[in-house]
């Protein structure tokens, strides 16, 4: 496994071994103990599963408030999605800072989100199932998103006009978002 640190201290990109041939491919998506060699110790408890019909579909900016909130390990088993991750965390030097990977079938990776981020995909591809992992339960009451359009991030999305929910349509701006996350320098 190779583990690719990102700008945004915690964000982790996965590259998984795969064994390949003839047939196609065997790989282990999560090992708890080769990814505690890695320095990932969260203790997952819920498996997630999406599948978006359409490319052009964009889910996100989601997060949940401390004491609720999640980390979360991402990967495609269909198809392909353009995943952001931003910077939530007050008194970060990344703070407000995104950064985007492809995940894809083809290539395997997986993403690691840690607490304090919010994040959010848009499938590239059509009928794109997405897989993860989370460590914490999903809480209404502490789910909260932010504007997949926010002009103070401008964030690149590979389309100008998602497929959204009515939910995701109406997050606000990263300044007037509900975020309790702080800055820990470990």
């Amino acid at each position: 496994m190779n583990v690719i640190e990102s700008k945004l201290k915690g964000v982790k990109l996965i590259e998984p071994k795969a064994f390949g041939d003839h047939r196609g491919f065997f790989m282990e998506s999560y090992n708890e103990k080769v990814f505690k060699e890695n320095g990932i110790l969260e203790n997952f408890i819920q498996d997630n599963h999406s599948l978006s019909k359409e490319a052009g579909v964009l889910r996100g900016m989601h997060y949940q408030l401390a004491p609720k909130a999640q980390t979360k390990l991402i990967r495609v088993a269909t198809g392909a999605i353009y995943d952001v991750v931003v910077d939530m965390r007050q008194g970060s030097p990344t703070y407000g800072q995104w950064e985007g990977y492809i995940l894809s079938e083809h290539n395997k990776r997986q993403l690691l989100v840690p607490k304090g981020f919010a994040h959010g995909f848009c499938t590239i591809t059509e009928n794109v199932n997405v897989l993860y992992k989370v460590d914490e339960l999903y809480s209404p009451e502490h789910d909260r998103g932010i504007a997949w359009d926010d002009e103070d991030l401008a964030i690149t999305w590979p389309v100008s006009n998602p497929i959204l929910s009515e939910k995701d349509g109406k997050h606000p701006q990263l300044k007037n978002a509900d975020n309790n996350f702080e800055w820990e320098e470990k």
